[in-house]
C-alpha cells in the first residue's frame, strides 16, 4: 500500500467512526424520548408495562400474533391457568 492510500484510508475510517457516533448519540435521544413519554403516561395512570407489551403485539403480524396467543393458551391450559 502507497503511504497516500493509507491517508484516504484512514479518513475513511474517521468519517465511519464519526458517523456511528452520531447515530448513537441520536439513538440514546430516542431512547430519553421512549423514557419520558412512558413517564408520562404512567403519570396519566397506564401502565408502561403493559404499554411495552402492546408495542411489541403490534409490531408482530397478525399470524405470529395468533400463533403466539394459541401457544400461551395451551400453556396456560397445562398449568390450569384457564
Amino acid at each position: 500500500m502507497r503511504s497516500g492510500d493509507a491517508g484516504a484510508t484512514d479518513d475513511q475510517l474517521r468519517l465511519f467512526i464519526e458517523r456511528i457516533e452520531r447515530l448513537e448519540e441520536e439513538e440514546k435521544g430516542i431512547k430519553d424520548d421512549k423514557r419520558d413519554v412512558y413517564l408520562e403516561a404512567k403519570s396519566q395512570g397506564y401502565d408502561p408495562k403493559i404499554m411495552r407489551e402492546v408495542v411489541k403485539l403490534r409490531r408482530m403480524s397478525p399470524h405470529d400474533r395468533a400463533e403466539r396467543d394459541a401457544i400461551l393458551d395451551v400453556y396456560r391450559s397445562a398449568i390450569g391457568l384457564t
